[in-house]
């Protein structure tokens, strides 16, 4: 009679902690759910941080390991990597797109390049002033023949990439002028969520928020020689490999990255920042 009563005792004690650890259980995840944000997982697999790929800076390089592409250094046409480069930076610097550097250079991970790398960032030939001299008999035989004097030098054809219809991607007005030193274009001023528009037509060649300083931007390739690019945005309208149109709107203006609401706009030739005022119609 005692063992029996000794064993309901058991379990009724059993029972109570049963119920008491469910209770706490549902206790805490009631407590984790409360008001707190979910957590996000950014990691893969292998427990590696997911990046948006062409972002991630260029990573010191090993001494022990040889240079990739060091057989190019100084060559034109090719790009040595500086500390701070990323991907979507040497498309930038050098005017073109982003992937297509990667399909160039060939690399397997857009987000793994190294400091003093020699990139390959042109496909056009070399110029004709680069061509070999012609062979010595030739040189000789023209230097002594009597030269007549040259004519005057016609003026110097207008590319066909020059042939672009620019508009002003804002219709706010210019803060910030451009300097080549100190801001690499201009700094055009409005609302939050004002219209952003394409300075011309183009195909989007980046839109996201990888390029430090920049905040949420959009970079368009109009030809082979121009690129723009439109920073701070709050709201991009468009994705890469989209082509838009002149006048279009591919963000709504904002301060990211920045300390007031503005738009930075850049025109590159060929990679160089040039002064857009030059090249926008007058206002």
């Amino acid at each position: 009679m005692a063992r029996q009563i000794t064993m309901k005792k058991w379990q009724f004690m059993d029972t109570r902690l049963c119920v008491a650890s469910a209770l706490a259980l549902s206790l805490a995840g009631c407590a984790s759910s409360g008001n707190h944000a979910p957590v996000e997982d950014r990691t893969t697999g292998a427990g590696v941080s997911m990046v948006a790929a062409g972002t991630m800076p260029a990573v010191a390089r090993d001494p022990s390991k040889p240079l990739p592409g060091a057989e190019n250094l100084g060559k034109p046409g090719y790009y040595t990597v500086k500390p701070g480069d990323t991907m979507i930076r040497v498309g930038l610097e050098t005017g073109q797109n982003w992937k297509d550097l990667v399909a160039w250079n060939n690399l397997e991970n857009p987000n793994v390049i190294e400091v003093g790398q020699v990139m390959r960032v042109e496909t056009r030939p070399l110029d004709a002033r680069t061509a070999p001299p012609a062979a010595s008999g030739v040189v000789l035989a023209a230097a002594a023949a009597p030269s007549p004097a040259p004519p005057p030098a016609p003026a110097a054809p207008r590319e066909a990439d020059d042939d672009i219809n620019w508009i002003w991607p804002a219709n706010g007005p210019v803060a910030t002028a451009f300097d080549d030193n100190r801001n690499k274009g201009l700094a055009i001023t409005g609302k939050s969520g004002d219209p952003v528009l394409a300075a011309a037509d183009g195909r989007v060649v980046y839109a996201g928020s990888g390029l430090r300083g920049y905040g949420n931007l959009v970079i368009l390739k109009h030809n082979t020689t121009y690129l723009t690019a439109y920073a701070h945005n709050q709201t991009l309208l468009v994705k890469e490999d989209q082509a838009v149109r002149r006048g279009q709107k591919i963000a709504e203006m904002g301060a990211t990255d920045a300390e007031r609401v503005q738009l930075h706009f850049e025109i590159r030739k060929q990679g160089k920042p040039i002064d857009p005022a030059k090249l926008l119609p007058p206002r």
